[in-house]
């Protein structure tokens, strides 16, 4: 197996897994199948991206591995690509929630402790 297929391993999970946990899909596809799927097992999946890369990436890993033995280390490794693809590409947290946070940790209006 060559470093240029577990690459495209990697971002076919991550699109994959991107579409149907957090896009619409074409002609609102996905989101209906969400909706139809929202109370039951497959819609707690579609819901997590963490726990809907390891689904997706199974079958990846089945396709491009040689031996059971890479299979079976390509599965969480395309799956962890996907992960680290999912937190290098989300938007980061507001600033404005940690500022506030510190702010409440330095002030000194603790009326009920002893001084």
């Amino acid at each position: 197996m060559h470093f240029y297929w577990l690459t495209l391993a990697i971002l076919s999970a991550w699109r994959v897994t991107h579409l149907l946990q957090a896009e619409d899909g074409p002609w609102d596809i996905v989101v209906r199948l969400r909706l139809r799927l929202a109370d039951g097992f497959w819609g707690s999946l579609l819901d997590c991206f963490y726990c809907l890369s390891i689904w997706v990436a199974a079958p990846l890993a089945a396709a491009i591995g040689e031996t059971w033995t890479e299979r079976l280390l390509l599965w969480p490794a395309i799956s962890g690509g996907t992960i680290l693809l999912q937190r290098l590409t989300e938007p980061a947290a507001p600033a404005a929630v940690v500022e506030r946070i510190a702010e409440a940790e330095t002030e000194d209006d603790d009326d009920l402790l002893r001084k």
